[in-house]
C-alpha cells in the first residue's frame, strides 16, 4: 500500500473528501516528525512506538580501496510495534 491507497481508504471509511483525509495525513506525519526532532517519542496504544535512537561512531572500510573511513555517530528514527500489532499480523 502506498500514501494515495492509503488516503483513498482513509476518506471512504472516515466520509471524507480525500483532500480532507491528505490534510489530516499530512499533520499527523508532520507532528511525528516534529516530536522526533525534538527527541520526544510518540507512542500510538495498539500499533507501536516511534523513538531516535543515536547510532554510535564507527570505524569502516572502503572495500574498493581498503582506506579506513570513521563514521561519526547520528541519531536514527526506529519504530518498535506494539504487542497487539505483532499478534494481528501473524
Amino acid at each position: 500500500m502506498n500514501k494515495t491507497q492509503l488516503l483513498e481508504i482513509v476518506a471512504e471509511k472516515a466520509a471524507v473528501s480525500k483532500r480532507q483525509a491528505k490534510i489530516t495525513l499530512e499533520v499527523i506525519l508532520e507532528e511525528i516528525t516534529q516530536s522526533l526532532k525534538n527527541s520526544d517519542n510518540v507512542r500510538l496504544m495498539g500499533f507501536g512506538t516511534f523513538k531516535i535512537r543515536q547510532r554510535g561512531e564507527r570505524i569502516c572500510r572502503n572495500p574498493k580501496t581498503g582506506k579506513v573511513i570513521y563514521i561519526s555517530s547520528v541519531k536514527v528514527p526506529i519504530f518498535i510495534s506494539s504487542k497487539s500489532l505483532k499478534d494481528s499480523v501473524k
